[in-house]
């Protein structure tokens, strides 16, 4: 395993990370639970490889995940770097210490090594920089107090909106989504690596995506990568400013392959790195022919979310990752998805979304066409 100096905070940490948000599950009495006899043992497993950073959150797993890791960490609470989350969900100090006290109840520990302010944005955090009392000085008075070692933030925002937040000063760490499909952190990800921030990637294999097969992305090598999975998680890995790769690894085989991959050292040389971004750019613009995801054909009076649509087609046409893509549309037309939209089955041809597409898009056309490929 690789080990890197995480930021300015002292830490040495294993560059890939155990991300307890898809840990296995059973049903009991018709309740999703963790499966804590699969669980606990895959931890532990992934600890004693060497794995040394583990990150969780309040609502991961049915809000189970802190419990499931707080078990996995006895006998190894010193041996691993224990990162949990705070939704920030109002500007009082009281309650977010409340909820700092609520996961260091669940996951049994006196203190969590980077806490993350849970996906700020750049409005929330001018909203409350200031406040006396507020999440940020009730953090402050946490560290002191040793409840938390290190404070950190985690990012959904806009690119654009992210590097204001690194130069308050007032975070040592950053846990952000980068991956083959999604670069618009690169920029940040440098940026706050040079302001001594630690760098921690989420999603490096596109939140499953990438993990689909794709002929297309495995063959951007000449020495074909195993799997998708293993180019995707190859590249996050061979950006410098990279500290931790974080993976959601459910099973023992997929810790294994990820493992490997991460402790191999050159995982792409500046070439392949150069020739790889210049080969995804060209299927990035060839996506925008279909649909650039500007959101203005939005709302669609049927429901229907035209721009995500759009994107799960892209990852058929464009990327050959098929499997996932008729998986996406399948989840989407069941309720399973996060995002909430109808089928494209349901346009009923007003017009209104190709009246407002800038890039004057036939899109009624497309909605039929992707209803007649990824459709069961």
């Amino acid at each position: 395993m690789i080990y890197k100096e995480f930021g300015k905070t002292g830490a040495k940490v294993s560059c890939l990370g155990f991300g307890a948000m898809r840990l296995p599950m059973k049903e009991v009495d018709g309740t999703k639970i963790v499966d804590d006899d699969l669980a606990v043992p895959l931890m532990q497993k992934a600890f004693d490889m060497g794995i040394n950073y583990v990150d969780t959150a309040p609502l991961y797993c049915e809000k189970l995940s802190e419990v499931s890791v707080g078990k996995a960490l006895k006998g190894y609470r010193d041996k691993v770097y224990l990162s949990t989350k705070n939704p920030i969900e109002d500007n009082d100090g009281d309650h977010w210490m409340e909820r700092l006290e609520n996961s260091l109840k669940k996951l049994d520990t006196d203190y969590i090594d980077f806490y993350h302010f849970w996906g700020i944005n750049l409005k929330s955090f001018q909203g409350w920089q200031n406040l006396k009392y507020g999440p940020l000085e009730a953090a402050q008075k946490a560290k002191d107090q040793g409840l938390i070692k290190h404070i950190s933030f985690s990012y959904h925002d806009a690119a654009e909106n992210y590097k204001p937040i690194v130069d308050s000063g007032l975070f040592e760490t950053t846990l952000v989504q980068y991956n083959l499909l999604d670069r618009s952190n690169e920029e940040n990800i440098a940026y706050a690596k040079s302001k001594g921030l630690g760098v921690v990637i989420m999603g490096p294999v596109g939140g499953g995506r990438l993990g689909a097969p794709s002929e297309k992305i495995q063959g951007l090598l000449k020495n074909k990568p195993a799997s998708t999975a293993e180019m995707a998680l190859r590249f996050v890995l061979a950006n410098e400013n990279v500290d931790i790769a974080l993976s959601g690894m459910g099973d023992i085989k997929m810790l294994n392959e990820n493992f490997e991959v991460a402790s191999r050292t050159g995982h792409l040389t500046e070439e392949e790195l150069l020739h790889i971004k210049k080969m995804m750019e060209e299927n990035k613009n060839h996506a925008n022919l279909y649909c650039t995801g500007c959101n203005y054909c939005k709302p669609c009076p049927q429901g229907i979310d035209i721009p995500y649509l759009f994107e799960i087609m892209n990852r058929w046409r464009v990327y050959d990752l098929k499997e996932h893509a008729k998986s996406a549309y399948y989840e989407m037309m069941k309720g399973w998805s996060w995002i909430k939209s109808t089928d494209a089955s349901k346009c009923v041809n007003c017009g209104q979304c190709e009246e407002k597409c800038p890039q004057k898009l036939p899109i009624i056309k497309q909605l039929q066409e992707t209803h007649a490929t990824l459709a069961p």
